[in-house]
């Protein structure tokens, strides 16, 4: 298998690259229209053909071409809404790539749509435990079905599952059910309403973004 994470140092968002090496098949997730010319460098270097583009959510409000840019990779675009050119993802759909295999899942609440996709022993869950983290979006849109795809879907999870993030903050971009359950300063030890309240004191647009690099 080949696994690789492109990250973006200005807005902290992060891609992923898997691929079954034997099959020369690989997935997508979460790829930027930007980004169009190093990966497809990076499929060429390795002979890889593109069997699907996953995005766990989107912000195509703020990004009108981004759809578009993204179907110049040539493969099937899977998300949590159908738009042209995309197509939806369903709740435990099993996407295959070569011999491996990517389960979905419906977790709603950071957009309405969002969309996490389970491999092996990994979830990659977009910004749905960023919280108020995200540059594009500094509140979750549903928080009451953010409440319920964290609580009943992500930490529902085996302990020693790996979750990587959308965007990373403050270096981080890989944790696990374990640590997320007991620490996460939104979810752990809070109760619903508790949730709910934190989730309604917070700012409805972006704010300035910070230095989001290792501390030095």
């Amino acid at each position: 298998m080949y696994f690789r994470i492109l990250h973006d140092e200005g807005s902290g968002e992060l891609t992923y690259v898997l691929a079954d090496q034997d099959a020369r098949e690989a997935v997508l997730i979460d790829p930027r229209g930007r980004d169009l010319p190093v990966l497809a460098a990076l499929l060429a270097e390795r002979e890889l053909r593109l069997r699907w583009v996953l995005r766990t959510h989107h912000h195509d409000h703020l990004k009108p071409d981004e759809v578009a840019l993204l179907g110049r990779l040539g493969a099937p675009l899977v998300q949590g809404d159908a738009v042209a050119n995309a197509r939806f993802a369903q709740d435990n759909e099993i996407l295959p790539f070569g011999d491996e295999l990517m389960r979905v899942l419906a977790t709603p609440g950071h957009t309405q749509s969002c969309r996490s996709f389970a491999w092996r022993d990994r979830l990659f869950c977009g910004g749905l435990l960023a919280v108020d983290s995200c540059p594009h979006q500094p509140r979750p849109a549903a928080p009451e079905a953010l409440w319920d795809s964290v609580t009943q879907r992500v930490f529902t999870l085996p302990n020693e599952t790996l979750l990587f993030a959308g965007h990373e903050r403050r270096a981080r971009s890989v944790s696990t059910v374990l640590e997320q359950r007991r620490w996460h300063p939104f979810f752990a030890g809070l109760t619903r309403d508790e949730f709910l309240a934190h989730m309604a004191a917070l700012p409805a647009k972006p704010v300035p973004s910070v230095d989001l690099k290792s501390p030095t």
